[in-house]
């Protein structure tokens, strides 16, 4: 089903694109200066794209983690999107109005990306489809909407040309930007099997960052063009060519932040308090229970970071605990280790969220942050597993986990681990797995596995 959604979407790209190629193939390109113009500056755009960080795998934890992304990745090419979108609203140019239709405009974005992509490509940095799909999509929406209201007289007659003009096309970017979170909320949901709600309420906060900035900039570039002409185009490009760069110097940054908090929660297995990639496997399952549990890109973050780090108050013991098991332990002796792991976050640096969660860990559930919850439930299980106290697997420690709803762990985020593990396996053998009802702070059902059918 997710194959047949996102090669759905793909195909009405790909006829849009054929439909157009050969609408201005056999009429000619009108205004052919103007469309060269941007079909540069798209490529330019292109070839300054950011691409977002490569996809991690955990292993035995789902697909490589593929987003959701932050607002700044959502748009790796924000020049090149806000030149498509100009494009599709250019009405004039110099004081000449324009006659290029909607396909024209989809023809001269598909080939300048192309272009653009294609040294991409060589380079072995080539984005995805499902972002070609978009643009495509997007920006023939937004010149079907306009092209023909322009070509016909009637957005002349109606808006005009002041204040009203101005107003139409930022009602019109804005509903387009919608239908493109929209989208690719649905892309990313049929790419990785994610809920749907997060994934379109971080798509929607995006458009509060360079969403807005990309939909202004295209706005501006279209009406400086009809003015000013063609000229107009590079002063325009600057700032949001700026902020691009800012952008790589922000991802540098993040880099080395998470290689330092990586290091740090290495410390721990390289000192030997701690089994060989504990940390990596309980940021791996309280990643995935919090994006089952609706967690935003903000939340999860901070939980992988806060997971990661989560045994770093076992370098200020002087005895290891067996293993680097906490679980067992009495409740006193893990809170004091989570204390003492708060310290330590707090003196290397790590944001105060991240250090609340470390600290938090170990207290009962009812006075825990839903972050707390997650980690707490993620880490026992590992350290059930990985034991000797559960010869039976899993199963035998998600029994020992549900022993412990009372006090210990939330109901629901132990359905959602017990979601997380059955949902590789049941691809398997064919059982169909349903979602538990329930909600990011932590309301909701039971998940429920239905066997697929025998033979």
């Amino acid at each position: 089903m997710r194959d047949r959604g996102a090669k759905a979407v793909r195909a009405a790209a790909a006829a849009l694109t054929a439909t157009a190629l050969g609408h201005t193939l056999w009429n000619g390109v009108s205004g052919p200066g103007t469309a060269l113009a941007f079909g540069l500056l798209i490529t330019l755009g292109e070839l300054a794209r950011r691409d977002p960080p490569g996809p991690s795998r955990h292993p035995g934890f789902g697909p490589p983690r593929a987003g959701p992304l932050r607002a700044e990745d959502r748009q790796p090419a924000p020049l090149g999107s806000a030149a498509a979108l100009a494009y599709a609203l250019l009405g004039a140019d110099a004081g000449l109005p324009t006659h290029h239709g909607a396909l024209q405009v989809v023809a001269v974005v598909f080939a300048a990306a192309l272009a653009g992509i294609a040294v991409q490509v060589v380079r072995g940095r080539g984005p995805a489809l499902d972002h070609v799909a978009r643009r495509i999509l997007t920006v023939g929406f937004a010149a079907a909407c306009f092209q023909p209201l322009h070509n016909s007289g009637r957005l002349a007659e109606q808006v005009g040309r002041g204040p009203y003009l101005v107003l139409f096309l930022l009602l019109l970017l804005g509903l387009t930007a919608l239908c493109d979170a929209v989208l690719a909320a649905a892309l990313a949901g049929l790419r990785t099997g994610w809920p749907y709600g997060p994934l379109l309420r971080d798509e929607l906060r995006a458009l509060l960052g360079i969403g807005s900035a990309i939909c202004a900039t295209g706005v501006v570039m279209a009406l400086g063009v009809a003015v000013a002409g063609l000229w107009a185009l590079p002063v325009l490009s600057v700032p949001l060519l700026l902020t691009q760069m800012s952008f790589r110097r922000i991802d540098a940054v993040r880099t080395t932040y998470r290689q330092t908090i990586t290091s740090l929660a290495r410390a721990t297995e390289i000192a030997g308090y701690t089994r060989p990639g504990h940390a990596r496997r309980v940021a791996a399952l309280s990643c995935a229970v919090g994006r089952e549990l609706g967690l935003s890109q903000r939340e999860l973050t901070v939980l992988e970071y806060a997971a990661l780090m989560h045994d770093i108050g076992q370098l200020s013991l002087v005895d290891p605990v067996p293993a680097g098991a906490t679980a067992p332990l009495p409740a006193a002796e893990a809170r004091r280790i989570a204390v003492l792991g708060g310290e330590v976050a707090r003196q290397t640096g790590v944001s105060a969220e991240v250090a609340v969660v470390v600290e938090r860990q170990a207290e009962p559930y009812r006075d825990q942050p839903v972050l707390a919850r997650i980690v707490r439930t993620a880490n026992a299980y590992d350290d059930l597993v990985g034991g000797t106290r559960h010869p039976g697997g899993s199963l035998a420690a998600l029994e020992q986990l549900r022993l412990g709803t009372a006090h210990d762990h939330h109901p629901d985020v132990v359905e959602c681990l017990a979601y997380v593990l059955r949902r590789n396996s049941s691809r398997r053998d064919g059982a169909r797995l349903e979602r538990p009802k329930r909600d990011a702070r932590g309301r909701g059902g039971r998940a429920r596995v239905v066997p697929g059918r025998p033979g």
